[in-house]
């Protein structure tokens, strides 16, 4: 299992996963997440234009393909959810061998060692977990 959002530090670490999968021989699960901002406010409700989650698998099929290329050496299963990124990666966790994230995601602080995803990650996991590290300005 492999988080990913789309900020480097989530492409180095499907790179690593895929790195790791091809000496192991397991499948490569990337996950990406979608945040449903207006989910608890207290605002009229408003509907995304399309179907939010098939925009998500759309964006994360052509990142996956952008950087491992249209055939990688490993199975592919990509997933996507809808919910907290953090605890929905914890939760799709369970059963895995190894879950595997960026050390920074697109939020956050620029210079800070973990995010609050990869933290939460570590923190909570059902499984060991790999934090891959982007360079020093977050990039």
């Amino acid at each position: 299992m492999v988080g990913v959002d789309g900020s480097m530090p989530s492409r180095e670490a499907l790179l690593w996963a895929v790195s790791e999968a091809a000496h192991t021989g397991a499948v490569v699960e990337p996950m990406m997440v979608w945040e449903n901002p207006y989910r608890e406010m207290w605002l009229p409700h408003v509907e995304p234009r399309g179907d939010p989650l098939a925009l998500v698998r759309q964006r994360l099929d052509l990142l996956v393909e952008e950087v491992l290329g249209p055939h990688p050496d490993v199975p592919i299963e990509p997933l996507v959810a809808e919910g907290a990124p953090a605890r929905m990666l914890v939760g799709a966790a369970k059963g895995a061998d190894l879950l595997v994230v960026g050390n920074r995601g697109r939020g956050g602080f620029v210079g800070v060692l973990l995010g609050s995803v990869s933290f939460h990650c570590v923190s909570h996991a059902p499984c060991p977990v790999v934090v891959v590290r982007g360079e020093p300005d977050g990039s």
